[in-house]
């Protein structure tokens, strides 16, 4: 089932997870997985719309898709949430997108306080941080050869694949990751 919504907008989360209660039942598990870049550049280069942007998709729109998260699943009598980080957010990413990696953090920041606040609503709440990853985002920023020009920096050598990061967020959804909650589980070749 497709919704098409805007995560950065309070209305757009809320038909959203009305929709999928409707549809598919009780919504028992979240992945965040919404985010955007902007153009690749400096901070001080950077134009203030699209920094309001990245915050509003990359950190408002997690925290309206977790609240929402939040009161189903306690309701229900638990779930899981993963929210989708980056290695940026330890990184820092100078010269390319600062803002970026800022935002990732405060998703990091956002798993492990949620994750003791959710616990005892038998909520788990973890983070996937990917590193570079062969995607569309690197074109959609300005730059479609980023990763294979950054294999070389990568301890394994190559960029990853979207499949290696849905195989992480597929297990932290898991009853086999049934313990695991705050944790930022990196998926980045070793970067």
């Amino acid at each position: 089932m497709t919704v098409r919504g805007d995560t950065s907008e309070e209305c757009g989360v809320e038909r959203l997870f009305d929709i999928a209660g409707a549809e598919l039942g009780t919504v028992t598990g979240l992945v965040n997985n919404a985010g955007v870049t902007g153009p690749l550049g400096r901070l001080a280069d950077a134009r203030t719309e699209d920094l309001r942007r990245v915050v509003e998709v990359n950190l408002l729109g997690y925290l309206l898709c977790c609240r929402r998260a939040a009161q189903d699943m306690a309701a229900a009598g638990g779930g899981a949430i993963v929210n989708v980080s980056s290695a940026a957010a330890t990184l820092g990413s100078p010269g390319d997108y600062v803002h970026y990696a800022a935002t990732k953090a405060a998703a990091d920041a956002l798993t492990i306080g949620l994750s003791k606040e959710l616990g005892p609503d038998g909520i788990r709440v973890n983070a996937v941080a990917p590193g570079i990853i062969d995607t569309d985002m690197h074109a959609a920023m300005g730059d479609p050869g980023r990763p294979a020009r950054a294999a070389a920096g990568i301890p394994l050598g190559r960029p990853g694949q979207p499949e290696e990061v849905a195989g992480a967020i597929t297990w932290l959804l898991s009853p086999e990751a049934s313990y695991t909650t705050g944790a930022v589980l990196r998926v980045s070749g070793g970067r």
